[in-house]
């Protein structure tokens, strides 16, 4: 496996030094928002595509440092029920795939999209509940005329430009929320669909990471993963549950939020979910996300690299001598 960092959380900084300090933690990838909400501080699709030159010098300077790319992120909400906002999000989501081409990058990361309610409506409507029926009737027409018409025309795109991979982040408020929706819409569009696995998002659901990693390790379904971790408030979950509205500031009342890796699972968890990937077939990137309002970016960020460096392994698995 390699170590990688999604470099969002450094967007204030420039290119150059942000792959020196990333380089000089002995990372081996870089993860890189191309625009949408992740933002193109270091990646900005529009001026790469408009001269040859220009990305061939950008790819350099990543080469130079011994490093590579894992993936470009773009996620958004092309399904937005506002036709303008949807379409920002598509132009960005189709320009990095023309971007991806050029550098040879051959997985993207995004959210599947949550569209409205009907054609007439202003915000998404993420269903949560199967009753009363009205919500079985949203859902339905939510999946059938927009989620998979739009991801099969864009997994056809794909196709036509050598992107191989298509990871969807399985976050709630979104149609792929979890290894069932996910697989769902892969059944659906093609297996260019996979998952950009993060831990974080699942264990709020209630979802066991482990698990969930098997079950789309089968069908080989996990393309990418994001190092991320989550604090679950026990008090607070024994009394409102998990889906939680509050701000992400008001961390003594929330439910859950997000931490740096060994903040909320112990090393030994994720000592199994890097040993599970392994079990599964998985020998590609993990890729810091530091989302942790209780530490600043770099310390939040070397802190997650210090525990995975203990905890991942390097070397390819050997014949099993002892039997």
């Amino acid at each position: 496996m390699k170590l990688g960092v999604l470099t969002v959380l450094f967007q204030n900084k420039p290119l150059d030094a942000t792959l020196e300090m990333i380089k000089d933690l002995g990372l081996d990838a870089v993860e890189l928002g191309t625009g949408n909400y992740p933002g193109n501080a270091h990646c900005n699709p529009d001026e790469l595509l408009s001269d040859q030159e220009k990305i061939k010098e950008f790819k350099d300077k990543i080469d130079k440092k011994g490093l590579f790319i894992s993936a470009l992120s773009c996620h958004g909400n092309p399904l937005h029920p506002q036709k303008d906002i949807a379409q920002k999000f598509h132009e960005t989501w189709r320009k990095t795939i023309l971007l991806a081409e050029k550098l040879g990058v051959d997985c993207i990361n995004v959210f599947s999209g949550c569209p409205g309610d009907s054609e007439q409506s202003q915000y998404p409507n993420w269903v949560t509940c199967a009753w009363p029926p009205d919500y079985q009737e949203i859902l339905q027409w939510q999946w059938e005329s927009k989620l998979i018409p739009y991801w099969k025309e864009e997994v056809e795109f794909a196709r036509k430009h050598n992107v191989k991979k298509i990871a969807f982040e399985m976050h709630p408020g979104f149609m792929v929320y979890n290894p069932e929706t996910l697989i769902k819409l892969r059944e659906a569009v093609g297996e260019e669909i996979g998952a950009n696995f993060d831990p974080s998002h699942l264990l709020w659901q209630g979802i066991d990471p482990i698990e969930a990693i098997k079950f789309l390790g089968k069908k080989q379904a996990i393309f990418h993963v994001h190092a991320k971790d989550i604090y679950l408030d026990k008090s607070n979950i024994n009394v409102n549950g998990v889906l939680d509205t509050k701000p992400y500031g008001q961390i003594i009342d929330r439910s859950w939020t997000f931490r740096s890796v060994g903040y909320g699972m112990n090393e030994e968890v994720w000592k199994n979910i890097i040993s599970t990937l392994r079990i599964v077939g998985y020998d590609y990137v993990l890729s810091v996300e530091h989302e942790d309002c209780l530490a600043s970016s770099f310390e939040g960020f070397s802190k997650a690299v210090n525990l995975l460096k203990k905890s991942m392994f390097y070397e390819p698995m050997e014949e099993m001598w002892w039997v």
